[in-house]
């Protein structure tokens, strides 16, 4: 790795190995299969992140798998319940974050 004098940018280089599966692995996700599988993907991923904002379950409350499970199981109903209240009252719940500065300027105006 070498960076420039105002450390402005940086060049790195790979052993050959490396960097020829970081070509073959660029140039697949090119590719329409590929596209189709990380578009399931992401919409888990979208899940689980909003699993982690709502229920919180990063962290285990209790003890032992099978309580972990059984709070899995509850995070994972009060998602759809939440799901389906946003779907039947047409409340859009994919919307970008805004930051406390907008959030103040529209309770401020409002």
């Amino acid at each position: 790795m070498h960076q420039s004098a105002l450390g402005r940018r940086m060049l790195t280089l790979r052993p050959r190995e490396p960097h020829e599966a970081l070509v073959r692995a660029r140039a697949e996700q090119k590719t329409e299969t590929w596209k189709a599988k990380y578009a399931l993907r992401a919409g888990v991923e979208g899940t689980i992140k909003q699993a982690l904002d709502i229920t919180g379950i990063r962290r285990a409350r209790y003890r032992g798998l099978p309580k972990v499970r059984l709070r899995h199981a509850f995070s994972a109903t009060a998602l759809n319940v939440i799901r389906l209240d946003a779907y039947w009252t047409g409340h859009d719940r994919h919307h970008t974050r805004r930051s406390r500065l907008e959030h103040l300027a529209y309770r401020l105006t409002a």
